[in-house]
């Protein structure tokens, strides 16, 4: 199960590059309709494809809470890849002009809250597990 140790949100950052920087027009390739949903109430809802890409690393920050609550070395160095993606995602979007974008900007704040969350978690269920453990009769 190497995919523990993996920061899932490296996936989407890596889908945003992609498209921002092998493909000439990557305004014209986000803002471009994925999809169009007729509602019940009679307006068209348009799915464009940052918006995919916004729920897809949403879904997956989800998995990425779920992770952190395990305890061992491989959590800590699943924290430790996490917090080293967010800080790549803040240069990025600080540095480079295609990368300064509403949509790059909301998922390095996926990011933040990952390594936020992750560290937060880790931090509480160990400080449970000390307790318990410090409880046992001898």
């Amino acid at each position: 199960m190497f995919i523990l140790g993996f920061p899932l949100l490296l996936i989407p950052f890596v889908i945003y590059n992609i498209v921002a920087f092998i493909f000439r027009l990557p305004d014209e390739i986000w803002t471009k309709s994925a999809a169009t949903v007729h509602m019940i109430s009679g307006q068209e809802w348009v799915l464009t494809w940052e918006d995919i890409l916004l729920a897809f690393s949403i879904l997956i920050l989800a998995v990425e809470i779920m992770k952190s609550t395990r305890i061992g070395m491989r959590t800590i160095i699943d924290h430790m890849l996490a917090m080293a993606l967010f800080i790549v995602m803040l240069v990025e979007f600080l540095l480079l002009q295609r990368a300064g974008t509403s949509t790059f900007f909301l998922l390095t704040m996926i990011s933040l809250v990952d390594v936020l969350v992750g560290f937060i978690v880790s931090i509480r269920s160990s400080r449970a597990q000390v307790e318990i453990e410090a409880e046992r009769p001898a």
